[in-house]
């Protein structure tokens, strides 16, 4: 399991975006968001770049996701 932040959610269509872009990343098995503290925790076998690829691609910046 992968847990990061990410600052720019902000509201629930915030988070159905980071959950939409997350939940399409092959090997993403969960996601589980909570808006109120911005924390996200993806479980399954991708990697931390493709999950940092699609959540940039959908318009938002992780915190705390490992880089490569």
């Amino acid at each position: 399991m992968l847990a990061f932040k990410v600052p720019g959610m902000t509201c629930g269509g915030c988070a159905a975006s980071v959950r939409r872009a997350l939940g399409a990343v092959a090997g993403v098995e969960d996601v589980q968001i909570d808006v109120a503290s911005k924390d996200v925790r993806v479980s399954g076998a991708a990697s931390a770049d493709v999950l940092r690829a699609a959540l940039e691609k959908a318009g938002f910046e992780p915190e705390g996701l490992p880089v490569a």
